[in-house]
């Protein structure tokens, strides 16, 4: 959008904004969300990588498929420690966790710069 018409629609009374304002996340929400993400993506791609099936790695951790899926598209369901345990039993490592984490701080700091 070119900046002429973002302040038209400023000037009758639009706002933009991102999601976590949209949703009055805190900073610390953000931040939790943004990691959950990180960590879905390594999932699947360290599963992709290492060429285990949904239904396998769900074997693995002694779950479904369909938990799987919902973890790999950051279902807000999943857990945390669901997330991770899927993670190292699809072969990433704690240095990749670890890296995703930080990529993912690293390109939010740059998009608030």
């Amino acid at each position: 959008m070119t900046s002429d018409k973002k302040a038209r629609l400023e000037e009758q009374g639009w706002k933009f904004g991102d999601a976590a304002e949209f949703l009055g996340l805190s900073n610390e929400e953000q931040l939790l969300i943004d990691v959950r993400i990180a960590l879905s993506q390594l999932v699947k791609a360290s599963r992709e990588r290492h060429k285990i099936t949904q239904h396998e790695l769900a074997k693995r951790i002694g779950s479904s498929q369909s938990r799987i899926a919902k973890l790999e598209a950051s279902d807000p369901t999943v857990s945390t420690d669901l997330i991770l345990k899927a993670a190292f039993k699809a072969g990433a490592s704690r240095v990749e966790v670890g890296e995703a984490i930080i990529a993912d701080r690293k390109e939010r700091e740059l998009a608030i710069a």
